[in-house]
């Protein structure tokens, strides 16, 4: 089962994402700002961390430039999901190998999309291999 992690200041985020992504057979954990975040990251490794930038203690912009920093080898992919779409937020997060920057408002439905994409990036050539022989 895909492990995601959800970085976000907002329960209510928190709450309907969870509900989606457990419904579609991922296992959710969930923080509340950039620090626990980090806190997370040196016991476990998400599939995927999903970020929002605007929250108390370390932002999420602060949180990917310090996962870049600190986990240059990791194996997860990072998706920010905010309302800020400045050119400033564009540029650093392209400059993040594996980060996907999402403009607010997201539907559930794209970020499937996008999650589906992630993992399909992922597959192995042994994957691969069984996914064209069926």
């Amino acid at each position: 089962m895909k492990r995601i992690l959800i970085v976000d200041d907002e329960p209510y985020v928190i709450r309907v994402m969870r509900l989606a992504l457990e419904r579609s057979g991922y296992q959710v954990d969930a923080v509340a700002n950039g620090m626990q975040a980090l806190e997370y990251l040196e016991e476990q490794h998400p599939d995927v961390m999903i970020t929002d930038i605007d929250m108390p203690q370390l932002n999420g912009k602060d949180l990917c430039m310090k996962v870049n920093s600190q986990l240059p080898d990791r194996a997860f992919h990072i998706i920010v999901l905010t309302a800020r779409a400045e050119l400033e937020h564009r540029e650093w997060s392209a400059a993040i190998p594996g980060l996907d920057f999402m403009e607010k408002p997201v539907s559930i439905r794209q970020l499937m999309l996008r999650l589906d994409a992630c993992f399909a990036d992922k597959l192995t050539n042994e994957e691969r291999a069984c996914r064209n022989a069926s």
